[in-house]
């Protein structure tokens, strides 16, 4: 499981707008956050139209289309990985994983999609970094990669980080926001 860093390793001009959507002190006691957190979020990591017009989809069709857009590009992103001969069934694993995650979309269950989808998320970070994924300066290196990398997967860590409380405390239309965010970046990546 990849680590999730604190907001003190995001760039300051960033610190803002990551912490109104996931807060430092890891919980929503002060402020839960809305549509507005996820779209500024979406911004910073350089997706706000799409991400804004996929929030904005209305219909089932559309939808479909996305979330066909997206496992395509997610397993396209699986396929080009390089993996040591032992990671294979990582691979494979993942890539069942994803139509799995698609239904839990369409069935509106958004709480239990936010967990597949971090687990997704975990994976994937191992599949493309390796071992590094499991470190706990992951999220920091990262930043030192490329900015809105190390922001998504900050973003990453914090949906795992976050889980028992995404239930408890936000409503389906937030969690939706939230993991779409996910979906048109990797979707965009």
């Amino acid at each position: 499981m990849f680590i999730a860093g604190s907001t003190n390793m995001i760039p300051g001009e960033y610190r803002k707008t990551a912490s109104a959507l996931f807060p430092s002190d890891g919980t929503y006691a002060k402020q839960v956050p809305g549509i507005e957190a996820t779209v500024a979020f979406a911004e910073i990591l350089g997706i706000g139209n799409d991400y804004r017009s996929i929030l904005d989809t209305s219909t089932v069709e559309q939808m479909a289309h996305f979330l066909q857009h997206f496992q395509n590009n997610l397993d396209l992103l699986i396929q080009k990985t390089w993996v040591e001969k032992a990671d294979k069934k990582r691979k494979e694993k993942l890539q069942k994983r994803i139509p799995l995650l698609i239904d839990e979309i369409k069935k509106e269950s958004y709480q239990q999609a936010l967990i597949d989808f971090g687990a997704i998320l975990e994976e994937l970070a191992y599949l493309f970094f390796g071992a590094q994924s499991n470190e706990a300066d992951f999220t920091e290196y990262t930043f030192r990669i490329d900015i809105q990398m190390g922001l998504f997967w900050w973003y990453g860590g914090q949906i795992g980080r976050m889980r028992s409380i995404f239930t408890q405390v936000l409503d389906d239309t937030v969690l939706r926001a939230i993991l779409l965010l996910g979906i048109c970046y990797l979707t965009n990546f």
